[in-house]
């Protein structure tokens, strides 16, 4: 279970990162931060997703907004699928679960009859002064992106 709590600030947290980095949640004050957990790389929900963040990321720009995606996928798969899908944000990888856990987005799902613990696409929205504004759960793709932009306008 998450402790975190609208207009609450989001506990610090570090993840490698593409681009040979390490994404410190305290290092990013100033900005607002889109974080969205997804399941996997290269599948066609996520690739979407992130395709449509890539597709309106002026749009963010212009509101002081950076966008973080969030896997368990590898680094090196990471690196893979920013470079096919032409990513101008970095994508974290958390194969230890911390953010997943600390996001409270691991839960029991099924496919085909299998359960299997699994990221629930989540997105989060973090202001300049790192408190959480907003937060989206069991996401549908088509149309999250017109209500994660208009919340980031709102701010």
């Amino acid at each position: 279970m998450s402790n975190l709590q609208l207009n609450k600030a989001v506990p610090d947290f570090e993840l490698p990162s593409t681009g040979d980095t390490v994404f410190r949640l305290s290092e990013h004050k100033g900005k607002n931060i889109v974080i969205y957990f997804y399941p996997k790389d290269n599948t066609p929900g996520c690739t979407l997703e992130g395709q449509n963040f890539r597709d309106n990321i002026e749009e963010f720009n212009a509101h002081n907004t950076i966008i973080i995606g969030v896997s368990r996928d590898s680094v090196r798969v990471h690196e893979n699928f920013k470079a096919k899908q032409a990513f101008p944000f970095e994508l974290l990888s958390d194969a230890d679960e911390l953010a997943c856990g600390l996001f409270d987005v691991l839960h029991l799902k099924k496919n085909y009859g299998r359960e299997y613990m699994g990221i629930v696409r989540s997105t989060f929205l973090i202001d300049s002064d790192g408190v959480l504004r907003q937060e989206w759960r069991k996401v549908k793709v088509k149309e999250h992106l017109s209500e994660v932009l208009d919340a980031v306008k709102a701010l």
